[in-house]
């Protein structure tokens, strides 16, 4: 993994450090945050809205090894700017499934980035031994979302009641699978 950072065409995938998480349960608009990281984050991600962090952080603290599944941050390469952010819910289950969520900020969508990082992500976890089933669930009203998994081939399981969203469809695919799909 060399310097941690997942590149893909158009994405450097960074993830958050422990130290960083501390920073960001205190204040995610800390003018400290990013500086040794050679981005910025104009569009405030996480910031006005803390996405998953309330999730994250906890885990974190508890083990500090998990960062680099829970959260990466997008930056696009060319801009040095952060245009969103991608993480695992957690570490991979008893079956090896590991479920994914990402957000695009709204100036950035409609580019194709989203795929980009979502590949970026799962060529990566993929490569972890423990890893054997990718998991993508997605609100029913979701239209964007919806298209980008169906479109990705994953297979739909059903309808889960999720706390905070409401109803989501399950989408999944077997890492195997996902290597024949989509060699690295």
């Amino acid at each position: 993994m060399g310097d941690g950072v997942i590149r893909t065409a158009r994405l450097d995938l960074h993830a958050l450090r422990p130290d960083e998480y501390e920073v960001l349960a205190v204040d995610r608009d800390d003018p400290r945050l990013w500086l040794d990281r050679g981005f910025t984050n104009p569009h405030r991600h996480l910031v006005d809205d803390p996405g998953p962090l309330p999730h994250r952080i906890p885990r974190v603290r508890r083990d500090p090894a998990s960062a680099p599944y829970l959260l990466r941050l997008a930056v696009l390469r060319e801009r040095g700017e952060i245009v969103g952010s991608a993480g695992f819910h957690d570490l991979p289950d008893d079956r090896g499934m590991i479920e994914i969520g990402f957000g695009i900020e709204p100036a950035f969508r409609g580019q194709g980035l989203g795929r980009e990082l979502l590949h970026g992500m799962w060529h990566w976890v993929v490569n972890q031994p423990e890893v054997r089933v990718l998991r993508y669930t997605v609100a029913l009203d979701n239209a964007v979302s919806q298209h980008i998994v169906r479109g990705l081939g994953f297979t739909h399981l059903g309808v889960q009641q999720d706390e905070e969203d409401g109803p989501e469809d399950i989408f999944e695919m077997t890492v195997a699978e996902y290597l024949d799909r989509y060699p690295a």
